[in-house]
């Protein structure tokens, strides 16, 4: 897959991809992520990549010219079928859901916005979709286009040591992870539950998956809310649910 990030800092960027699974996919040559700096492509003496806002207010805006030529570089590099994409509060949210299609691409260019904004007439015509990974504001999108890289890239093909692995992370099927354990078996008097110890497997699927819906619906149950349950499922978020000495949901 090939990526290109059009960001005031290119080097932020690149540093944080140097480590970890995208560092390993990058590497490996199993993901290309290049930057366009669009202040190397400003034309005035100073390389000026915003301005006043037009109406009058706080702060700055992305001007036209350089992100526009910024943008149109990047395309050049990418293969067709890859979106634009700019991160901004203003965006849908972004989910696993978005993660897994966006996946599914041959690339995709995603753009850093700073200051107050990006002109709009850039997102009108430039843009194909914009992403928001939370109801906040950061400083740019350099940080979001990180977390959408890195979603996306733990998603293909030979990027995680095991292919399970991204199937069973939370959302994966809509649901949160089931608790994880390792050694040592009992930690200062707290104990690795008995059924992941005792090798019935199918103890152990019954055990994760109610698990996973007991705390989905404790934590997210947005998340269950557009879920239609099986028949095996609603009785063991019911069998969770009296344990924990909870409500069920309705």
């Amino acid at each position: 897959m090939h990526i290109e990030v059009v960001t005031l800092f290119p080097e932020l960027i690149r540093a944080g991809l140097a480590e970890g699974v995208v560092g390993r996919a990058l590497t490996g040559g199993l993901l290309r992520v290049g930057t366009e700096d669009p202040r190397s492509l400003a034309t005035d003496l100073h390389r000026t990549v915003d301005d006043r806002p037009y109406g009058g207010g706080p702060g700055m805006v992305m001007k036209v010219e350089p992100l526009a030529s910024a943008i149109r570089a990047c395309a050049g590099r990418l293969p067709q079928g890859s979106p634009v994409i700019g991160l901004s509060a203003q965006g849908r949210p972004f989910t696993q859901q978005l993660a897994r299609r966006l996946a599914g691409l041959p690339g995709m260019m995603l753009v850093a916005g700073r200051y107050e904004g990006i002109d709009q007439r850039v997102i009108d015509e430039l843009f194909d979709e914009e992403l928001s990974i939370g109801d906040y504001v950061v400083s740019g999108g350099e940080l979001p286009a990180l977390v959408v890289i890195d979603a996306v890239a733990r998603l293909l093909p030979g990027v995680l040591g095991d292919a399970e692995s991204a199937a069973q992370d939370s959302f994966g099927d809509g649901l949160l992870d089931w608790p994880q354990y390792t050694r040592p078996e009992n930690w200062e008097g707290h104990v690795v539950p008995a059924v992941l110890q005792g090798g019935n497997h199918a103890e152990i699927r019954r055990w994760r998956l109610m698990q996973a819906l007991g705390r989905t619906w404790q934590l997210r149950p947005d998340l269950l809310a557009a879920r239609a349950l099986s028949k095996e499922e609603r009785a063991l978020l019911d069998e969770y649910c009296a344990g924990a000495g909870i409500d069920p949901p309705r």
